[in-house]
């Protein structure tokens, strides 16, 4: 049989999918400066979108697949519309949601990873890049005060991590959980978690098959943080009643106000109550990098098992999270699975048998080359520097009479405007029709609040000055 050169491989129209090494360096080379130039014009243009929508559907509807197109011409075309079809989370003076800016380093990671494209489920297949997985949760379990021996893995985010530490809880707090599911307990199972914690937990707990009631909204302390008493009272009640509790979870960086629970209380109460305890430390996980400030999470080396999301503070590319746990057996009691097409079933080695995925990306190396040309000191003064940007911002606005409703150390920052002026809701659609910043509405302790947090690796003073001003100019009463 004759030998096929690459033309006979992939001819005509499926030449595009497969093109000529020389073809694609040319494209990826454009691309790269199509992209700077875009993320450029960004930073100096609107934060909020400024898509003619119309327009773009009637576009959109042309593209009918029916033929091919060039590629070049597809990507100018899709780069145009992202410009201007979004809310900009790579825009500096983007205050919003714990959506950083991506780290140039997990950016190449991006690139690395889809070329060679590793299927992740076992050693066998990838084991280069399972090893710097494991390598990267070993330095983050470290870091996190866990002993020796905990492990984890990387997940598409903070709900699959927490999904994960739920399935946890309810296998070790029963091991038929695996077989028989809510069945095994013969009694409704709870969890707690405060009232300001994220309310993914509601899902977890119905994709749990535990059902949504089972999850206990636990009273704050008024300040923001999960109360130790309404949380043994809690327990107490749900006792009596003949229910089962399984787990306790801490939240560390709460979304709408990036207030921290009382870490250590919240172990001491689960010790003695013998249940799971996990701390949900998406957000304000990355502080552990810092020497200065870490402390805060004091008390977080007691959880059997801590989500951390690094598309967050940690500001890798979206859709990489982290779980970590003491107890590595419990992974391996969890997700456990046989079969015969797999080339490998070993627990401690093949995330297939110990993770809630299969087939996955490999995540870990947006982190693993972020620390690496960083390094903890790096990570250290990202973190600092955020924190003391928005205490700047805190005290520019006190001095012009607005209020701080919070308390956090977390760079998030939540204020009412002074007396007279116009509703909060009416004042942050102006801030974002004027296209100069992002903030949100909250609620914090029962009230509404504007919400900004310093997502942004490199907003500076100036942009804390323009979000002051645009505030202040946002704020008259409404005519």
């Amino acid at each position: 049989m004759p030998a096929m050169d690459r033309s006979d491989i992939a001819p005509g129209p499926v030449r595009a999918l497969f093109p000529a090494r020389e073809i694609r360096t040319s494209v990826e080379d454009r691309l790269t400066r199509v992209l700077a130039d875009a993320q450029a014009r960004v930073a100096k243009g609107s934060v909020v979108p400024t898509l003619d929508i119309e327009r773009f559907r009637a576009e959109l509807a042309h593209f009918d697949f029916r033929s091919a197109r060039p590629l070049e011409e597809m990507l100018d075309w899709t780069v145009a519309q992202l410009e201007h079809g979004l809310v900009h989370l790579t825009h500096p003076r983007y205050f919003g949601l714990f959506n950083p800016a991506p780290s140039f380093p997990s950016q190449c990671a991006d690139r690395v990873a889809a070329s060679f494209n590793p299927q992740l489920a076992t050693w066998t297949t990838s084991p280069a890049a399972v090893e710097i997985e494991a390598h990267v949760i070993g330095a983050m379990t470290r870091r996190a005060g866990l002993p020796e021996g905990a492990r984890g893995h990387f997940t598409s985010g903070g709900s699959e991590a927490n999904f994960s530490a739920l399935l946890c809880a309810l296998t070790m707090a029963d091991g038929r959980f695996a077989d028989d599911g809510a069945r095994a307990f013969g009694a409704p199972v709870v969890f707690y978690s405060s009232a300001e914690s994220h309310l993914a937990w509601l899902k977890i707990a119905h994709q749990a098959g535990i059902g949504r009631s089972a999850v206990r909204l636990v009273a704050t302390d008024g300040c923001g943080r999960m109360s130790a008493a309404a949380l043994r009272q809690a327990l107490q009640e749900d006792r009596a009643r003949g229910r089962i509790p399984v787990m306790i979870v801490a939240t560390a960086g709460t979304t709408n106000a990036g207030m921290i629970d009382p870490l250590a209380e919240c172990a001491a109460i689960a010790e003695q109550a013998g249940v799971w305890y996990h701390v949900d430390a998406a957000w304000g996980g990355a502080v552990l990098a810092s020497e200065r400030c870490g402390t805060v999470l004091r008390g977080l080396e007691r959880a059997d098992s801590i989500t951390v999301d690094a598309h967050k503070w940690f500001a890798t590319t979206m859709g990489c999270g982290m779980f970590l746990i003491r107890n590595a057996a419990a992974l391996d009691k969890t997700f456990q699975v046989s079969t015969t097409y797999m080339p490998s079933n070993r627990a401690s080695l093949d995330p297939y048998v110990s993770t809630f995925q299969w087939s996955r990306r490999f995540l870990g190396l947006r982190l693993f080359l972020s620390l690496g040309a960083a390094g903890w000191p790096g990570y250290a003064a990202h973190v600092e520097r955020a924190i003391d940007l928005t205490d700047q911002l805190k005290y520019e606005l006190a001095a012009r009479g607005w209020r701080i409703a919070n308390d956090s150390v977390l760079a998030v920052l939540c204020v009412e405007p002074p007396e007279g002026c116009c509703e909060i809701a009416t004042l942050v659609a102006r801030v974002l029709a004027s296209g100069r910043a992002w903030v949100g509405v909250a609620n914090f302790e029962g009230r509404k609040v504007i919400r900004i947090c310093v997502t942004h690796g490199e907003a500076g003073v100036a942009d804390v000055h323009e979000l002051v001003d645009v505030l202040e100019a946002s704020k008259s009463p409404a005519p």
